[in-house]
């Protein structure tokens, strides 16, 4: 091997580890070195222990190889709300500080069986449920945010930091971090990965998220979580000249200030890449019923929901708790039970809408964020263009490949109907071909050795 191990994917490392070409150990040591190179830059880590990780990958090491698992040799972050069994889950809270659950969360359980080393604890607002940035900086320009919730998970991922990695999302903390550090982002369907041992903040709309730098790590993932759809996707991806996509700005796309002009660039240089390739592109408005949900009815559900899941910390140490989450358990917003039943059952009635519409196309093409991230680590972004399809509980996957003039990377989302996961990371592979060396000249480069690949199929 000419390149530490850190900077090839899961899949490449699975492949060499049980080649008896690489260690658990190599592998362990590899990515702690780039730790300790970069974290005092980018800080994307909550929690690590140098000595934790040695131990398991040793303990790896010593598994004969008929018992090994498909993801041996995988480094895997765990966004700092999720249980683990030998890590503190502290939620970015004083009122959990040092807390030790002393169990695993379903997903890491599930990683942890299939062979992933769980590597440390990432980042993550509080409770995953404000936009206060924690110290993580961008993976680009630590100057930058990397997103949140889940800010160290994507920063982590897109550092070489580590191979795998998981989010939330409730409104776009999965996929915003995506964006925002150049890597692939799934959220997969709602209801489709196990979200036992996650901190709630709303049970309506919290997703696991999963981050890669490939999007054939992200199908080994949704393999080991057996996401499966009904009618399984071709091993090959149908070619970009077969297929038609969607592309649905919403309602989100003049709110606030508009896009971005690096979003722009990105909408119009992504179609006709697409175009290029001999896809068929159609520019889609989808009925005004769906203008409710975005920056209305999801925040109907997020805070009357977080009314009830936030009240057990207000009721040990309101004062140590968000003022903005104590205002959720007060009702500060003034949420009225009929105004939760009302987006409860409005949204309800669009999921198989949304569904019918969106199984017309190959994919629908929706923004991801509203441009690049914002500089300072104080505030995590806006999540405007997230939160409906949140709320309709589809999957979506952001793909990178553009770049603000900044140097800043900018992905767009790809959307299908629920338990269709399969089909869109077939599709997304299909889309990545063609995007992912967009904007590669302008992107600013994160220090790797030569031959380092960021992002590929």
């Amino acid at each position: 091997m000419t390149l530490p191990s850190n900077y090839l994917t899961a899949s490449e490392t699975v492949a060499l580890v049980a080649a008896g070409k690489l260690t658990v150990t190599q592998v362990a040591k590899d990515h702690l070195a780039r730790y300790e190179e970069r974290d005092p830059l980018v800080h994307a880590w909550a929690w690590l222990d140098r000595d934790l990780i040695l131990k398991e990958a040793a303990r790896l090491d010593a598994i004969p190889l008929e018992k090994r698992g498909p993801l041996h040799g995988v480094m895997l972050g765990v966004k700092d709300m999720i249980n683990t069994k030998d890590m503190p889950t502290q939620h970015y809270s004083p009122l959990y500080k040092d807390s030790r659950p002393g169990i695993d969360a379903g997903p890491v359980a599930v990683c942890r069986a299939a062979g992933a080393l769980v590597y440390g604890k990432t980042h993550t607002t509080e409770f995953a449920a404000t936009i206060k940035g924690p110290p993580a900086g961008n993976a680009y320009d630590q100057r930058r945010t990397p997103g949140g919730s889940s800010s160290g998970s994507g920063a982590a991922v897109s550092d070489w930091q580590c191979h795998l990695a998981f989010g939330t999302q409730t409104g776009g903390s999965t996929i915003r971090p995506g964006s925002y550090n150049g890597i692939f982002a799934m959220k997969p369907t709602w209801g489709a990965v196990s979200r036992d041992g996650l901190k709630v903040y709303s049970i309506t709309l919290d997703t696991l998220g999963l981050y890669a730098r490939s999007i054939t790590d992200l199908e080994l993932l949704a393999k080991v979580f057996r996401i499966e759809d009904d009618v399984p996707p071709p091993p090959v991806p149908k070619p970009l000249s077969e297929s038609k996509f969607a592309y649905v700005k919403t309602n989100m796309w003049d709110a606030g200030s508009g896009p971005s002009p690096e979003l722009i660039a990105a909408w119009d240089k992504s179609k006709k890449l697409l175009v290029d390739a001999g896809a068929t592109v159609v520019d889609l408005e989808l009925p005004p019923e769906f203008d409710t949900i975005g920056g209305n009815r999801h925040l109907h559900i997020m805070l009357g929901e977080g009314r009830v899941n936030f009240l057990s910390e207000y009721m040990i140490d309101k004062d140590n708790l968000d003022d903005g989450l104590a205002g959720h358990v007060e009702n500060r917003s003034g949420i009225s039970r009929k105004m939760l039943l009302a987006a409860y059952d409005s949204i309800a009635a669009l999921r198989p809408e949304i569904d019918a519409i969106a199984g017309q196309y190959d994919a629908i093409v929706t923004p991801s964020v509203p441009g690049e991230a914002w500089m300072g680590l104080e505030k995590t972004g806006d999540a405007r263009f997230c939160s409906m399809w949140t709320a309709l509980h589809v999957p979506c996957v952001n793909v990178p490949g553009f770049a603000s003039e900044n140097g800043m990377p900018i992905g767009l989302t790809l959307v299908a109907p629920r338990y269709e996961d399969q089909r869109l990371l077939n599709v997304s592979k299909a889309v990545a071909g063609a995007w992912l060396k967009a904007d590669e000249e302008k992107l600013l480069k994160i220090p790797a050795p030569e031959g380092a690949i960021h992002t590929q199929l």
